[in-house]
């Protein structure tokens, strides 16, 4: 159906590094889940639509796409709340060792509902805990992802390095080399969707170098290579696991993934915080992208990622939110925020603007993700994934720039978020699930996960 927007400022974000077309009072047009018409003033004449949105007061934006996510977390937020990734690690994973695919399913609902209701249309979630009689825990991410109704880009994670190998997850949660590697392929067969539009697509995403045998990080990039999907992992995320790497391999672990052959335009990583100006410059050389999640890195005390050094050397940069163990808000909405403080922290006021944050939220996200063609930016013929912000409220009245209110201020409640022109948000409110029953679901889950604990 035909859903005409107007009288609404529109942030475009159809330029590079933080550039893009805005109207102060201009119109959005979708038609067929595809944006039809963009530009200042109304929308063309003798337009038939099935709903009109008056925007007055409202900022419009493309829908925020999330790089990095861990959907199952939901049901362990609060955990090790003052720990190093390391420590943090070795207290969730026995947690984690009893997740099903039902806590799957129930987890992975609470937390796209609530990606949703913070403006996010795309989220790529990694799962990587495979318990030996979980169930199907990827198709159950899968199917919460069809429920919400938002693109879901599913990692299908494995690790095969546990405690008795020298790793740090349980044995019981890691999978050998040939059941990680045929469980992948399986995921892939099942639920990739190549097609121009897709909402489900897979990527292939062995957890990290410190729990990954080489042996899998090599055949991931065959097997992602040859089905034609994209590669992800985590990597650079604290000095602990570079002096591991230094230790274990005599490298880095940015050379440890040039070595693997884990770096090139379908490859991006989580995290990407202690690169040093080498391993930038061949990132971006390569095209090999970065998830930032300024959230999750401050609850860990990782570090501060090099954003605008990675973006200024052609790298692409998307913002990721990570789990809910780690990042207890679950929302994208706060991420620009925090994506821009933490940027002037290490460099400065002058290094980042608010249109920086909302531009990797948006298209540099759907650049990470190969997707830049479809989503990410307003544009003619793109896919009508948007967010219509309503800013009329006393946390945003009186400030002039819209683009500043949604970033600085408190989060908007949202008018309207369509993916694909389907509504998902409306009056700030979920329309395709129930929140007050998925938190209800929620609680269970976590309690029955502390049980199995215990």
């Amino acid at each position: 159906m035909r859903t005409i927007i107007e009288n609404a400022a529109i942030a475009t974000v159809d330029g590079s590094e933080g550039a893009g077309t805005e109207y102060r009072n201009g119109h959005v047009v979708v038609d067929r889940g595809v944006i039809e018409a963009v530009g200042d003033g109304p929308a063309p004449p003798g337009l038939d639509a099935q709903r009109y949105v008056d925007g007055t007061g409202c900022l419009v934006t493309p829908g925020f796409v999330n790089t990095h996510h861990h959907l199952y977390q939901w049901a362990t937020r609060g955990y090790a709340q003052d720990s190093t990734l390391f420590e943090w690690l070795t207290e969730l994973y026995p947690v984690w060792a009893g997740i099903d695919e039902k806590i799957v399913h129930t987890a992975a609902v609470a937390g796209l509902t609530r990606l949703a209701s913070t403006g996010c249309t795309t989220a790529a979630d990694h799962h990587y805990v495979i318990p030996r009689d979980g169930g199907d825990v990827f198709g159950a991410t899968v199917e919460a992802a069809r429920q919400v109704g938002i693109r879901l880009h599913g990692v299908r994670g494995s690790m095969d390095r546990g405690e008795s190998a020298g790793g740090l997850p349980p044995d019981s949660i890691v999978e050998t080399l040939d059941g990680a590697l045929s469980g992948t392929a399986e995921a892939i067969d099942r639920f990739h969707d190549p097609s121009p539009g897709s909402f489900v697509r897979v990527a292939v995403g062995p957890c990290s170098p410190f729990s990954v045998s080489e042996d899998l990080m090599r055949k991931a990039t065959e097997l992602a290579r040859d089905k034609g999907v994209r590669l992800h992992t985590h990597l650079a995320e604290t000095l602990d696991e570079e002096r591991q790497c230094l230790e274990e391999y005599g490298c880095t672990p940015a050379e440890l993934a040039d070595r693997l052959g884990w770096l090139g335009e379908d490859v991006w990583f989580a995290h990407g915080i202690h690169f040093s100006d080498d391993a930038v410059a061949r990132l971006g050389a390569t095209g090999t992208g970065v998830a930032h999640c300024p959230t999750s890195n401050s609850r860990l005390g990782a570090g501060i990622a090099r954003v605008q050094d990675l973006v200024h050397a052609g790298v692409p940069v998307g913002l990721g939110v990570d789990g809910a163990a780690s990042n207890e808000d679950g929302g994208l909405g706060i991420e620009l925020r925090q994506a821009v403080y933490l940027a002037r922290q290490k460099n400065g006021p002058h290094s980042a603007t608010a249109r920086d944050g909302l531009w990797l939220a948006t298209r540099g996200g759907a650049r990470v993700l190969g997707r830049e063609a479809e989503i990410g930016s307003l544009e003619v013929g793109k896919q009508a994934d948007l967010a219509v912000w309503r800013l009329t409220g006393m946390n945003h009245t009186g400030i002039a720039d819209p683009v500043a209110a949604l970033v600085f201020g408190a989060l908007p409640p949202l008018a309207l978020l369509l993916a694909g022109g389907r509504v998902i948000v409306e009056d700030d409110e979920v329309r395709t699930v129930s929140e007050s029953d998925a938190a209800t679901a929620l609680a269970v889950a976590s309690r029955v996960l502390a049980e199995k604990r215990s």
